[in-house]
């Protein structure tokens, strides 16, 4: 089993940048790929970027590629989300999920993080 807390929730104006960070408890981190997802006021949570276990493959959305870059390190149990060039439509609840394999669906991951707010204003 694993348990992720999250960390790094924040305001920020639109341009600017974050780093959250997601911890993971136990010895089978590496064992799972993750994934980062988001659900803004009224809308379903959807996929924002994942990564393989080995941290050898990343997969992003289109609406962040080129600005979200997914991390991690499993020597610190630790996946990161590196934000930049944030837009006031990136404002939204962020999660951080654990799975057997990678996946663009939340069902396709077993256990989730906390949540931590985002917002940005423009």
């Amino acid at each position: 089993q694993v348990q992720l807390v999250e960390s790094g929730a924040g305001s920020v104006q639109a341009g600017g940048s974050l780093r959250p960070s997601c911890a993971a408890s136990g010895r089978t981190f590496r064992r799972y790929a993750m994934g980062w997802f988001r659900q803004a006021p009224g809308k379903e949570r959807e996929f924002v970027a994942a990564t393989t276990w080995s941290g050898g493959h990343t997969y992003y959305a289109d609406p962040v590629q080129g600005r979200f870059t997914i991390a991690r390190y499993n020597a610190k149990n630790t996946v990161y989300l590196q934000r930049n060039s944030l837009k006031h439509e990136d404002t939204a609840v962020y999660y951080c999920a654990a799975g057997t394999v990678v996946a663009e669906t939340p069902g396709g991951y077993d256990y989730w993080g906390q949540g931590t707010q985002v917002t940005v204003s423009s």
